[in-house]
C-alpha cells in the first residue's frame, strides 16, 4: 500500500512533460543525448498541470495517463540531484521498534507476567528489552547518519546556458540535459555526466574497487540511444574523483559533459538504493527458522488446550492467565536474536583477519558454499604483467621472437606499441593501466602532454588539436589526435597519429589477437598466425595483437571534427604484429585451490583473456590437475549459409569421436568462451547443465555475462570473487572484492588482503557460524520444551514455578550460557563434509523428539520418584499454583530441569569438523562447571537462606537427592548417546516431501545430463 501523493507544476516550470489534452504525459523512455537542454523553451509548461505520484525507495514514480499506469520518471520531473538518505527522528525509530513482532510478543507477555504477580522477573524482562531498544536504535540512527553523509553530495558547479553564458549553481538544480563545466583540476562529480569534449582522468574506486586512474574519452557520434553501460569509457559516474580534465575548452583546459542522470538514478545512487533496500536472502536455515517457530506456536497451542482442560474449573482470570503464559513459554521471545550470536562472534574473528562484512547474515550462506567462481588478473595472478617478448609480422611470415620492444628496429609496429594507450600524465608521474604502463616503458619512448591551450604542439603537428605527444629516442615524434578506448565488448582501442607537420597520419589498433585478425586485411595476417597464438597462449602468456592503417591528411579534420564512429577507422586494417607480457600465478593461489579442492568446493575461472591463456592459468593453479584433460566447447551461431552448431574437441586432438573417448575414464573439464557462451544460451539450452556442472574455465567473457552466470547456476550455490567486477559481486550469493574502497559496499565481504588466501578462512568461519547458529537454535527451542515440560506437569498437580525459579533459569542459567555457546573459532582445515542447514530435516526434528521426550520422561520420573517416598507430602487441593509453594513436587521438578538446561548446552554444542574442540572454548567450559557445581549445591546443600530466596522445599534425606543427580546424569548420558548416534550423521537427508521434489528435479537434470553426454560422444 502506498500514499499517492499530488503536486502543481507551476506555469513556465522546467519539465519533461509536455501537454496532451490539457493532461500531464510523461514519458517514461531512457534520456537521449539530442543536444537540448532541459531549460530550452520547447520544454517548458504553459499552463499548471496536477502531477500525480507516489515515492517507493527514493523513486518518483508519475501517473502517465496514456500509459494508464504510474511510470518511473525522473523528479518534478527531474527533482533535486540529491541522494537523500532517511535519517528518522528517534521517535519514528522507536515506533517501528516497538511493532517488531519480537517486541510486541515481549510487551505482551511483560504485562501478563506483572497480572500474574511475576513483578521480578517482569521487571528484569522490561530493562532488558530497553537497553536492547536503546542500543539499536541509537546503532539504526548513527548507521543512517554515516550512510546519508557519505551518500550526499553538495557543492558548486558550473553550467553552460544555451546562450552560452556559463552560470555557478548548486549541484542540487542539475538536471538531465544541463551542459556542465568540468574544471582543469577536477572534481568530485555530483550526477552521472557523458564526455563531450577533452578528456578526464579519473578515480572510480568508489564504483569499481579499482584504484588505477581510468582515461575518459568524448563521446562519438552515433544513431543509438546513449546507455551508460554501453558507453562506460565516455561516461562520468558520480561519486568519482575527477583527478585531470583537459582539452576541452578555449585554452585546453578543463572538459564539457552533459548531465545524464542525477539522484539515485545515477550509479551511485543506484548503489546507495542497494543498502537500503537489499535484495532479501533466501538461505534454507533463515526458511526453516521461521517454519519452527510455526511448530512451537502449535506445540504453545496443544499445551493452552490442554492448560485450559486442567483448570476448567478454576476461575475464568486464572484459567485465562494460565492459558496465555503456557504460550510465552513454549515459544521464547528469544530465539530470533539468540541465532546470531554466532554470526556476531564470526564477524569480529573475521575483521580480525582484515575480511569486513557488511551483511551478516550471509555468513552462514558462506558454511554452505559449494562453488566458487573466480576472476583471473589480479585475483589468481598477479596485478602487473611483464613484457615476454615481441614478434613483427612480415610477408614471409613472423620474424624472430625479440625480447623487448625496445630492440626493434624503427617501424609501425614499435610506433603502434608507443602510440596506442590511454596513458596520462599527472605531475610528471604516469598513470594508467598495468599493463599499458610496461608496453610503454618496454619501448622507451616518452609521453608530453600539451602545456597551457596546447597551441605550441598545435602548430608543431599541422594545426591538428594534439591530446598526447610520443617523443622516440631515435625517430621522429608521434602525436595522438584521437582516441578511441578500450572496450571489453569490443576487445580493442585504437587511435590516431600524425607525424611532424601533420603528415603521415596513421591509425593503430590493440586489442585482443583474433578481433585484431578479423578487422586486417587476410593477406597481411601471416600464415602462423593461429600455431602462434596458441603456442602462446597454452604457455600462459597475455597475447595482443597490433594493426594499423594508413590515413588520409584530408580526412584527419574531418575524421576528429564530425565525430566518426569508430567502426570506419578500425577497419582494413594491416597486421603488425603480437605482443606477449607474462602475467605470474600468485603463490597462494595453488595453495587455495588445492584446499578448496580437498573440501569438494568446486572452483571456476570467469576471465576476459584468451582460453589457452586461462587454461594454463588453470592448470598452474590446480584447477585442471596434471592427469586431467580440457575439452573446449565450440558453439557458432546461426548463419543465412548454416545451422547453429556445437563441437567439442579435446585439447592437443582432434575433435572427439567414437565412445571409447569419453568412457576411457580420465576427469575432464569444460573450456568455453564468451561468444560460444552466447550461442549455447540461445541455441542449446538443452545441453546447459552438463557443461555447466563440467566448465571450469569460461574465458572471454563480458561483465553481463559474468553476471548472468549466477542467475544459470540455479542448483548450486554461487560465489564469485574479482576486484572491479561489482555486477557479478551484486548478483552472487556470497560476493568478496579485494578492495579496500568505498566500492566494495557493493559487496558483503572486503578483504584488505590481495591474494585468495582469505577463502578457506571465509568458507570456515561460515561453516562455524552455520553450525553455531543451528546449535544455538536447537538449544532455545529445547530451553522453552524444558521449561514447557515443566509447567505442564506441575500445573497438572495444581502448582507452579516460583517467580525466582524462573528468573534463574532464564536470566542466570540459559542466557549466560546462549551468549558463550557461540564462542571458539572454525576448525583449522576445510572438511570435504558442509554442515546441515535445514532444521526440518527428518534427523535434526527426530532428534529434538527424542530429548523432548527423555526431558519429559526425567521431569516425570524425578516427580513419581519424589510421590513415592515414606515422608512424601501431598500438596494442598484447596490452594493452586504459586500459593502452594514451596512443595515437593516443584522442588523436584526444579533440580532435574535446572540440571537439563546445563545438559542440553553440552549435548548441543557442535565442534568437530567445522569448530574447534570444545576445549578451546574455555570460557563456555570454566562456565559450565560453575553452572554445574552452583546446580548440585543447590540440590544438596541450598541451605535455608537460599531455599527462601528461590522457594525450594527443604529435603533432608540425602539418598533421594544423589538419586536426583543420578537421575539427571542418566539424562546427559542418553541424550548424548542420541546426539552422536548415525541418526543425527545423516541430518543433510531432508524431509519426505522435499525428498521428492529433490529427486524429481535430479531425474530432470540427469536426463540432460545423460543428452549431452551422448551429444559428446556424436561429436
Amino acid at each position: 500500500v502506498v500514499e499517492i501523493l499530488t503536486e502543481e507544476m507551476e506555469e513556465g516550470r522546467y519539465s519533461s512533460a509536455v501537454q496532451r489534452g490539457g493532461k500531464a504525459d510523461v514519458s517514461a523512455e531512457p534520456f537521449v543525448l539530442n543536444g537540448t537542454s532541459p531549460r530550452s523553451d520547447s520544454f517548458i509548461v504553459l499552463q499548471k498541470t496536477l502531477l500525480r505520484y507516489y515515492l517507493f525507495e527514493g523513486l518518483r514514480y508519475v501517473w502517465v495517463d496514456r500509459k494508464g499506469a504510474f511510470c518511473r520518471v525522473r523528479r518534478t520531473i527531474y527533482g533535486t540531484n540529491l541522494i537523500d538518505v532517511p535519517v528518522k527522528p528517534y521517535t519514528k525509530l522507536l515506533f517501528e521498534e516497538i511493532l517488531n513482532p519480537f517486541y510486541v510478543f515481549q510487551m505482551f507477555s511483560i504485562v501478563l507476567w506483572m497480572v500474574d504477580h511475576y513483578y521480578i522477573y517482569a521487571i528484569c524482562i522490561f530493562i532488558v528489552s530497553v537497553i536492547s531498544i536503546t542500543i539499536s536504535l541509537y546503532e539504526t540512527r548513527k548507521q543512517s547518519i554515516t550512510l546519508r553523509n557519505m551518500a550526499q553530495l553538495i557543492t558548486t558547479v558550473t553550467i553552460r546556458r544555451k546562450s552560452g553564458e556559463e552560470e555557478c549553481v548548486s549541484s542540487v538544480e542539475l538536471v538531465p540535459g544541463d551542459c556542465l563545466i568540468i574544471p582543469q583540476e577536477g572534481m568530485l562529480l555530483p550526477c552521472d555526466a557523458a564526455l563531450l569534449a577533452g578528456e578526464c582522468l579519473v578515480n572510480e574506486s568508489m564504483l569499481t574497487g579499482e584504484s588505477v586512474p581510468v582515461l575518459k574519452t568524448p563521446l562519438q557520434a552515433s544513431d543509438r540511444k546513449y546507455s551508460s553501460d554501453t558507453e562506460r569509457r565516455h561516461t562520468l559516474f558520480s561519486g568519482t574523483q575527477l583527478i585531470q580534465a583537459k582539452g576541452g575548452r578555449p585554452g585546453g583546459v578543463g572538459a564539457v559533459a552533459v548531465v545524464t542522470s542525477t539522484g539515485f538514478f545515477t550509479a551511485k545512487g543506484d548503489l546507495v538504493s542497494s543498502i537500503l533496500y537489499p535484495q532479501p536472502i533466501d538461505f534454507r536455515f533463515y526458511r526453516d527458522a521461521v517454519k519452527f517457530l510455526l511448530i512451537l506456536a502449535l506445540v504453545a497451542l496443544i499445551g493452552t488446550i490442554y492448560i485450559f482442560v486442567v483448570l476448567y474449573r478454576s476461575n475464568v482470570s486464572e484459567l485465562v492467565i494460565r492459558s496465555l503464559d503456557i504460550v510465552t513459554i513454549a515459544v521464547p521471545p528469544a530465539l530470533p536474536a539468540a541465532i546470531t550470536t554466532g554470526t556476531i562472534y564470526a564477524q569480529r574473528r573475521l575483521k580480525q583477519h582484515g575480511i569486513f562484512c557488511i551483511s551478516p547474515p550471509r555468513i552462514n550462506i558462506c558454511g554452505k558454499v559449494s562453488l566458487f567462481c573466480f576472476d583471473k588478473t589480479g585475483t589468481l595472478t598477479e596485478e602487473g604483467l611483464d613484457v615476454w617478448g615481441v614478434m613483427e609480422a612480415g610477408p614471409a611470415g613472423f620474424s624472430e621472437l625479440v625480447p623487448e620492444p625496445r630492440l626493434l628496429p624503427p617501424g609501425h609496429l614499435k610506433s603502434g606499441l608507443a602510440c596506442c594507450h590511454t596513458v596520462a600524465l599527472l605531475h610528471g608521474q604516469l598513470l594508467g593501466d598495468p599493463l599499458e604502463l610496461k608496453m610503454v616503458e618496454s619501448t622507451g619512448w616518452t609521453l608530453q602532454e600539451p602545456d597551457g591551450d596546447g597551441s605550441v604542439l598545435n602548430a608543431e603537428f599541422g594545426g591538428h588539436k594534439v591530446l598526447a605527444v610520443m617523443r622516440p629516442p631515435d625517430q621522429q615524434a608521434m602525436a595522438i589526435v584521437q582516441r578511441f578506448p578500450f572496450s571489453s565488448a569490443l576487445q580493442r582501442m585504437s587511435v590516431v597519429t600524425v607525424t611532424h607537420g601533420g603528415r603521415s597520419a596513421l591509425a593503430f589498433i590493440k586489442g585482443s589477437p583474433e578481433m585484431v585478425a578479423s578487422l586486417c586485411h587476410t593477406q597481411t595476417v601471416p600464415a602462423q598466425f593461429s600455431s602462434k597464438l596458441h603456442s602462446f597462449s597454452s604457455e600462459g602468456l597475455r597475447v595482443l595483437a597490433v594493426a594499423y592503417k594508413p590515413l588520409d591528411n584530408s580526412l584527419i579534420c574531418l575524421l576528429i571534427k564530425l565525430f566518426v564512429h569508430r567502426g570506419e577507422v578500425e577497419k582494413d586494417m594491416r597486421f603488425l604484429g603480437l605482443l606477449m607480457m607474462k602475467n605470474l600465478v600468485k603463490p597462494e593461489s595453488a595453495k587455495v585451490i588445492n584446499i578448496l579442492r580437498k573440501a569438494n568446493v568446486r572452483s571456476i575461472m570467469v576471465t576476459g583473456d584468451n582460453v589457452l591463456t586461462a587454461v594454463n592459468v588453470a592448470k598452474t593453479c590446480g584447477m585442471v590437475g596434471s592427469d586431467e584433460k580440457v575439452i573446449f566447447v565450440t558453439a557458432t551461431p546461426h548463419t543465412a549459409q548454416s545451422m547453429p552448431t556445437l563441437r567439442f574437441s579435446l585439447e592437443e586432438e582432434a575433435a572427439l569421436s567414437g565412445q571409447s573417448s569419453v568412457e576411457g575414464g580420465f576427469v575432464y573439464h569444460l573450456a568455453i568462451n564468451g561468444k560460444s557462451f552466447a550461442v549455447l544460451c540461445d541455441h542449446f539450452p538443452e545441453y546447459l547443465p552438463k557443461i555447466l556442472m563440467r566448465a571450469t574455465i569460461f574465458a572471454r567473457m563480458a561483465p553481463d555475462q559474468k553476471t548472468q552466470l549466477k542467475v544459470i547456476f540455479i542448483i548450486l550455490t554461487v560465489k564469485y570473487y574479482g576486484a572491479n567486477d561489482c555486477g557479478a559481486l551484486r548478483a552472487a550469493d556470497v560476493g568478496v572484492s579485494l578492495s579496500e574502497a568505498e566500492a566494495s559496499v557493493a559487496s558483503p565481504f572486503t578483504s584488505k588482503t590481495e591474494n585468495i588466501s582469505c577463502v578457506p578462512l571465509l568458507i570456515r568461519e561460515g561453516r562455524c557460524s552455520l553450525v553455531t547458529s543451528f546449535s544455538l537454535f536447537r538449544y532455545m527451542a529445547l530451553y522453552s520444551l524444558i521449561q514447557f515440560c515443566s509447567v505442564i506437569i506441575l500445573y497438572t498437580v495444581k502448582t507452579s514455578i516460583a517467580d525466582p525459579q524462573f528468573l534463574y533459569f532464564d536470566v542466570l542459567l540459559v542466557t549466560v550460557l546462549a551468549i558463550v555457546m557461540g564462542r571458539g573459532g572454525p576448525s583449522e582445515e576445510l572438511y570435504p563434509s558442509r554442515p546441515a542447514a535445514s532444521l526440518l530435516a527428518l534427523p535434526v526434528l527426530g532428534s529434538l523428539f527424542i530429548h523432548t521426550c527423555m526431558i519429559a520422561l526425567g521431569q516425570l520420573a524425578a516427580l513419581f520418584i519424589t510421590t513415592s517416598e515414606e515422608w512424601y507430602i501431598p500438596l494442598n487441593a484447596t490452594e493452586v499454583g504459586t500459593a502452594n509453594l514451596p512443595n515437593l513436587e516443584n522442588t523436584c521438578v526444579f533440580d532435574i530441569s535446572g540440571f537439563q538446561y546445563i545438559i542440553m548446552s553440552v549435548v548441543l554444542t557442535k565442534s568437530y569438523p567445522h569448530k574447534k574442540p570444545l576445549y578451546h572454548n574455555m570460557v563456555f567450559l570454566i562456565l559450565l562447571f560453575i553452572q554445574f557445581g552452583v546446580m548440585t549445591w543447590l540440590v544438596l546443600y541450598p541451605g535455608p537462606a537460599i531455599s527462601w530466596l528461590l522457594q525450594l522445599y527443604n529435603i533432608s534425606d540425602m539418598n533421594f537427592k544423589l538419586l536426583l543427580v543420578s537421575l539427571a546424569a542418566l539424562n546427559f548420558l542418553i541424550c548424548f548417546v542420541v546426539e552422536v548416534s548415525d541418526l543425527y550423521g545423516a541430518s543433510q537427508i531432508p524431509c519426505p516431501r522435499t525428498s521428492v521434489k529433490l529427486c524429481s528435479k535430479i531425474n530432470e537434470i540427469r536426463h540432460l545430463y545423460n543428452g549431452c553426454d551422448r551429444k559428446l560422444v556424436t561429436f
